[in-house]
């Protein structure tokens, strides 16, 4: 699963990037420094997964991951191919979630596209790009499906209503929902995606709520049914740089409970709708598995290995409270709290599960 970072030029997406990944992506004060996406693989943060750890003791201790995708910046225009808009477009609708980062930071140091702070005109220009890009995808597949229509059969006439529909949504402005994309068409539209707004603030913005700017973002994620959240790349990027109990009293100082990097990968994990599952290996692994919510056993198995899902015999599990009660596995067999459950069951958040399966 990838969040793709995007926002427009020298917003400090790639600082923010490189923070998350602790990498050397390109990070200058200039227009298109990024071409080519950057990927990152980040750790999830995790108490639960410490805490079995703890109790388990595992030679090995192995976090869930998600993808970050650094796009190059967008531009007013860059549904028409403004500074290689078309190509940069390309990588967001490859994404699964979007992370658009919007500047609210002072700096006459770094050129701001239009002159000046506009933390609300910024998130316009980048939604109505996306809009444009997502009318252009839906008016092509309109007229293949107008010339499919004529058959008299069922499916296209449904899907072409359902078409014109979110046509006219999308030119009245709105962004599209998934449920507005007709069964079956893999539009991949980009307005549909999950969205979670990040303010990128300056010092005068560290304590949130005191951030004019902020709560342009908040409110503009509120009106969209997105998530928000403010952070300073800059600062993360500084905390980076700091061993960890530096970095700790350095947060306290700030009035800090927890670094916006942890606050950006928990809430892009939320984004994707994603739950954790556990396994352990005999003692010598403990492992957090990310799938999407309502994936069944089998294919949970199979993320683990393709032959564990095309064997599948049963799966034992055991919630993570549960387990954390009885003290270890045998006490919770003991204790009735391990339950057999067969390939229709859906995996929930924070099972701890073991695999029977035969090849």
């Amino acid at each position: 699963m990838q969040v793709g970072i995007l926002g427009l030029p020298n917003v400090g997406k790639s600082t923010l990037f490189n923070a998350l990944t602790r990498s050397a992506v390109p990070a200058e004060n200039y227009p298109f420094c990024t071409i080519a996406p950057n990927v990152g693989r980040v750790y999830v943060p995790d108490a639960r997964l410490n805490h079995l750890a703890e109790l388990i003791k595992p030679e090995k201790v192995v976090p869930a991951a998600i993808e970050f995708v650094d796009i190059a910046g967008l531009v007013k225009g860059a549904s028409r191919g403004e500074g290689l808009g078309n190509q940069f477009l390309g990588h967001v609708r490859n994404v699964d979630a979007v992370v658009e980062v919007v500047r609210c930071f002072f700096d006459p140091n770094v050129t701001h596209v239009d002159g000046e702070l506009g933390p609300l005109r910024d998130i316009e220009t980048i939604e109505t790009e996306l809009i444009l890009a997502d009318l252009d995808v839906v008016g092509r597949r309109l007229a293949k499906v107008e010339r499919q229509a004529k058959s008299g059969e069922r499916q296209p006439q449904e899907e072409l209503l359902a078409l014109r529909r979110l046509e006219a949504k999308l030119a009245a402005g709105q962004r599209a929902q998934k449920e507005d994309v007709p069964t079956g068409s893999d539009l991949a539209l980009l307005t549909a995606k999950p969205l979670l707004l990040v303010a990128n603030v300056g010092e005068e913005g560290l304590k949130g709520d005191s951030s004019v700017a902020w709560e342009e973002v908040r409110i503009a994620a509120a009106q969209r049914g997105a998530g928000a959240l403010w952070l300073s790349a800059k600062l993360e990027a500084e905390l980076g740089e700091l061993p960890p109990e530096e970095r700790v009293l350095f947060l306290q100082e700030l009035g800090l409970e927890e670094d916006g990097l942890t606050r950006l990968v928990k809430a892009s994990y939320g984004l994707l709708g994603l739950v954790t599952f556990y396994t352990t290996t005999g003692g010598r692994e403990v492992r957090a598995w990310a799938v999407p919510e309502g994936t069944p056993a089998p294919v949970a198995a199979g993320k683990i290995h393709s032959d564990m899902e095309r064997g599948f015999i049963r799966a034992e599990v055991v919630s993570y409270q549960e387990l954390v009660q009885a003290g270890s596995f045998a006490a919770a067999r003991e204790q009735g709290r391990l339950r057999l459950e067969g390939r229709d069951y859906l995996v929930q958040d924070g099972d701890v599960i073991h695999f029977r399966f035969n090849v």
